[in-house]
């Protein structure tokens, strides 16, 4: 179970490295280190966002003078966990300008004549950006290992090729930070439903949806396996609960928060005369 004393949410959310994975074991709907209730947690996200613009602009304006430090956020999670919804609600916080937001999709016939993690490299944040993946590299050890879209022992060294790459990213500045959104199978009936009721959310229904649904433990299975072998002190995987939604955007902007203010980026120094550009100005 995820620790509830720590102050830190990274703390709290943390999956520790090379332990089992039971899903089972968490509660979808607990909402660690939370400020209180949904009312808290909207009006406190609220403010989260503003601090979060500022240490954004600073990210982007120290890539100016040379940083090459970003961040990449890899959100992963069932259908209806709010892979899409985060996007909306946290990044919306941030400048545009200065985000890359990459929504993984069935592979293309080009990227299906690379290897599995070519596209994800063409995806990557530059020095200064923030990254959102939706969806990502997990998903060729996670649809790949249920629907048998590879053989198992090609399936089995992509867990340590994530690692690798996954090492090379944090070596090259990139702080990752990996949410896996822990929603229940009643809570995605109830949001599917709600789909269903509702015209203008049918464009997000498939009614494949309901066949996943039958793989439900295949995809929790494969989604322990990815969890516990690919989780590093470089790269580690946080398990948010989203069956809140109100829970599942805070958290995240919370996460983002954590991991901006560690990097504390800083706004690079002018390289020209403050007074004597102010002169020139005054007397124009």
């Amino acid at each position: 179970m995820v620790k509830e004393s720590a102050k830190d949410l990274r703390e709290l959310l943390r999956l520790p490295p090379g332990e089992p994975v039971v899903l089972a074991g968490h509660d979808a709907r607990a909402t660690p280190g939370a400020p209180g209730g949904k009312r808290a947690g909207r009006a406190d996200s609220a403010r989260l966002g503003k601090r979060l613009a500022n240490l954004q602009e600073r990210l982007w304006a120290a890539a100016t003078a040379g940083d090459r430090r970003r961040v990449l956020l890899v959100l992963q999670g069932m259908d209806t966990s709010g892979k899409g919804g985060t996007v909306k609600h946290v990044i919306g916080h941030l400048n545009p300008s200065g985000c890359r937001i990459q929504a993984f999709k069935a592979p293309t016939e080009e990227e299906r004549q690379h290897d599995f993690l070519w596209r994800v490299r063409r995806a990557l944040p530059r020095p200064g950006e923030i990254g959102i993946f939706d969806r990502s590299h997990y998903e060729d050890v996670l649809i790949a290992r249920v629907r048998h879209l590879a053989r198992p022992a090609e399936i089995g060294s992509r867990y340590g090729l994530i690692n690798d790459f996954e090492r090379s990213l944090a070596e090259d500045g990139v702080t990752v930070i990996k949410c896996f959104l822990h929603v229940s199978y009643d809570e995605q009936r109830r949001r599917l439903l709600r789909r269903l009721d509702r015209p203008e959310k049918h464009w997000k229904f498939d009614p494949g949806d309901i066949d996943e649904r039958t793989l439900w433990p295949a995809y929790q299975e494969a989604y322990e396996l990815a969890l516990e072998r690919c989780a590093a002190p470089y790269a580690p995987w946080f398990l948010v609960p989203a069956d809140r939604k109100w829970y599942r955007n805070w958290a995240i902007s919370r996460l983002l928060l954590e991991h901006l203010r560690e990097i504390d980026p800083h706004y690079p120094k002018g390289d020209f005369d403050v007074a004597e550009c102010r002169e020139r100005l005054l007397k124009g």
